[in-house]
C-alpha cells in the first residue's frame, strides 16, 4: 500500500472517530474538535508541525493537535513530563518518550496500555526491536514513532577499505598515526548516557546483556569482559582522541569535520552537517555498518528513537490513540526522515525507491536496525546508566578488573540501594 492509499485509510478512520465523538462516545469537548497536546522534543525541520496540521485537518473535526515543545536535552524532557504526571496533569494527551522510558512510565501508571485491536495494528510491519522498547510486562504501552542508530563514518581518502572489527580499526588508526595522517577514532567517552550506549553496544555485540530481560538481575559475564577490553584497547591506542573522556556526539562531529579523525561512530545527522559545513571533508565521507567485537559476528548496535504514548490522565484518550496512528503513517514517517533525518520505524518504507534515493545510507541503517540491541529494560534505567558511566570513567582507567565493581553498582541501582553518583 503506498503512502497516498494509507493516508486515505487514515482519513476514513478519522471520519468514523469524528462521528463517535459527535454521538457522545468520548469524554472530550462537546463543542468542536478537542485539543490534543503533543509533548515532543524540539524538531527544527518543521516535519512534525506539518504532520500535526495534516492529521488535525484529516480528523474530520475530531481533534486539533497542538505541539508542546519539550527542552532540548533528554533529561530535561523527562523531568518536565514526570513533574506534570506526578501532579495528575490532564493536559498531557500524547507523550514523546525516549525508548528507555516506557518501563518507568508504565510502572508509575502514567501511560495507557494500547487496546488489543490497536496493538496489532501498531505492531504489524514495525521494526521488532522498536516494538520491544515500547513493551513492558507483556503490554504495548507506546507506539514506535522514529528510530535511530549509529554507523561507522570514515574518510575514504585515508581508508579505501573500511574496517570490519574494532581490532582492525585500531590497527588502521595506529598505521595512519605512524604516517603522520589524520587518525583519530571518534566515540562517546564522556561520563553521560552516551557512554552507556557505547558499553551496551559492545556487551550485546559480544553476545551478552547488561541485565536480564525482566530487568531484575545483572547479567554481564564474559561478554562484558570483552567489552571492557575493547574500551581499554582504544583508550591506550593512537586512535584515542586526547579528549575521549569529554567527548559526546557533537564533539565527535566537530573533530571529524576539523579533519583530525579518520573514523567516527555517530548518528546519521553528521552526514548533512558535513555536507553543509565542510564540503572538502564531505566529498571523502563514507559510511558502513558498526565494527564488530567478535570477528564474523554482526554488531548489535544500541537502538534509539522516540515512542508515542497516551497520558493516563488525558480526557481525550480515544482521540489521542487515533492521532498517534496518523502521526506515524507512512507519509509522515517519510517526511520525518527526509526533512528531519529521523529513520522510519515502518519496515516497508526502506524498500521504496524514492526513500532510498533521498536517504542514501538507508541500507546500512536498515541492516543495523535488524540486528539492533536495546538498552537495559528496567524502571531504574536512569540509575543503571549513571552507575555504568560513573564506573567506567575515565576510559583510560577501564580494564576487565572493573567487572566486579560494575556488577555490584548496577545491582544496587536495580534494587534502589546505595547512592547514585
Amino acid at each position: 500500500m503506498n503512502a497516498r492509499r494509507v493516508l486515505g485509510v487514515v482519513v476514513g478512520v478519522m471520519g468514523i472517530l469524528a462521528t463517535a465523538v459527535a454521538c457522545g462516545q468520548s469524554s472530550g469537548s462537546t463543542k468542536g474538535p478537542v485539543t490534543l497536546n503533543w509533548y515532543i522534543f524540539p524538531e527544527f525541520s518543521g516535519a512534525f508541525v506539518k504532520s500535526a496540521a495534516q492529521c488535525s485537518a484529516h480528523s474530520g473535526g475530531a481533534y486539533t493537535i497542538k505541539i508542546q515543545t519539550l527542552p532540548n536535552a533528554a533529561d530535561g524532557q523527562r523531568q518536565q513530563m514526570v513533574r506534570r504526571l506526578a501532579a495528575d496533569d490532564s493536559s498531557l494527551d500524547i507523550l514523546g518518550l525516549d525508548v528507555t522510558w516506557t518501563p518507568e512510565f508504565a510502572e508509575a501508571g502514567w501511560i495507557q496500555p494500547w487496546p488489543q485491536d490497536l496493538r496489532q495494528k501498531i505492531e504489524k510491519g514495525t521494526l521488532k526491536t522498536m516494538v520491544n522498547t515500547a513493551t513492558w510486562n507483556g503490554k504495548l504501552y507506546s507506539a514506535p514513532f522514529n528510530t535511530n542508530t549509529q554507523l561507522l563514518w570514515y574518510r575514504k581518502d585515508l581508508v579505501p577499505h573500511p574496517p570490519k572489527t574494532w581490532k582492525q580499526m585500531i590497527s588502521m588508526a595506529d598505521q595512519l598515526a605512524k604516517e603522520g595522517k589524520p587518525h583519530l577514532i571518534e566515540i562517546q567517552g564522556a561520563q553521560y548516557e552516551g557512554y552507556t550506549v557505547w558499553f551496551n553496544t559492545l556487551v550485546n555485540s559480544a553476545g551478552g546483556q547488561i541485565v536480564s530481560p525482566d530487568g531484575k538481575r545483572v547479567v554481564l559475564g564474559q561478554p562484558a569482559v570483552l567489552a571492557l577490553d575493547t574500551i581499554h584497547a582504544l583508550a591506550h591506542s593512537n586512535g584515542a582522541d586526547p579528549s575521549l573522556g569529554n567527548q559526546m556526539e557533537d564533539q565527535n562531529r566537530l573533530q571529524f569535520e576539523a579533519g583530525r579523525a579518520a573514523f567516527e561512530l555517530n548518528y546519521p545527522y553528521v552526514y548533512p552537517s558535513a555536507k553543509a559545513d565542510v564540503p572538502d571533508i564531505f566529498k571523502n565521507m563514507k559510511w558502513t555498518t558498526y565494527p564488530t567485537v567478535k570477528d564474523g559476528v554482526p554488531a548489535r548496535v544500541t537502538i534509539g528513537g522516540i515512542n508515542l504514548a497516551v497520558g493516563e490522565f488525558s480526557k481525550h484518550k480515544a482521540q489521542a490513540f487515533a492521532a498517534i496512528q496518523c502521526l506515524r503513517n507512512p507519509q509522515n514517517e517519510i517526511r520525518n526522515a527526509v526533512l528531519g533525518g529521523l529513520p522510519p520505524v515502518l519496515e516497508k518504507i526502506y524498500s521504496q525507491p524514492a526513500f532510498q534515493k533521498a536517504y542514501p545510507m538507508w541500507k546500512a541503517i536498515f541492516d543495523t536496525l535488524k540486528n539492533a540491541s536495546v538498552r537495559p529494560k528496567t524502571p531504574a534505567y536512569q540509575s543503571v546508566s549513571l552507575q555504568i558511566s560513573y564506573t567506567l570513567t575515565p576510559p583510560t582507567g577501564v580494564s576487565a578488573g572493573l567487572l566486579g565493581t560494575l556488577r555490584s553498582r548496577i545491582s544496587d541501582a536495580i534494587n534502589s540501594k546505595g547512592l547514585v553518583p
